[in-house]
């Protein structure tokens, strides 16, 4: 699919989550993963927040975290954001990276691969397939 349906002409996608973590999610995906800040907000109805991007910033991932906690972890293990990534040198340098920041890696619950989960409920995995990935649970 190369557009989206006459019916639904989205033209940006926020995937959002809250977390108790908000600092290190943000660190985990700005420097672990390497994606960019695209934005961020403070104190906003008692919610503060960081958005992580996307090359196009078209889609791209919300954290934020209320004053008076959140609902936590996120529900299982088997909650993932997967990137595809073709160039396996650049999964090997940001597994490196994420190995340099105490990101350990453990056996994912269903997938098969290498993960590295920073908490109970995250993980960044490397597929053994044709087309590399990295995969993280959204916190």
């Amino acid at each position: 699919m190369s557009a989206w349906p006459s019916h639904l002409p989205a033209r940006q996608v926020r995937i959002a989550r809250p977390t108790d973590r908000l600092d290190e999610v943000v660190a985990f995906y700005e420097r672990g993963i390497g994606l960019p800040r695209i934005g961020e907000f403070h104190d906003h109805a008692g919610y503060s927040g960081v958005m992580i991007g996307f090359p196009d910033a078209s889609v791209h991932l919300e954290f934020t975290h209320h004053d008076h906690g959140s609902p936590g972890e996120a529900p299982s293990e088997d909650n993932l954001l997967v990137l595809y990534v073709p160039d396996r040198a650049a999964i090997g340098r940001c597994v490196e990276r994420l190995g340099a920041m105490g990101y350990h890696a453990v056996p994912p619950a269903k997938v098969r691969c290498s993960a590295r989960r920073p908490a109970p409920g995250w993980a960044v995995t490397r597929r053994r397939a044709s087309t590399a990935s990295l995969s993280a649970p959204s916190p």
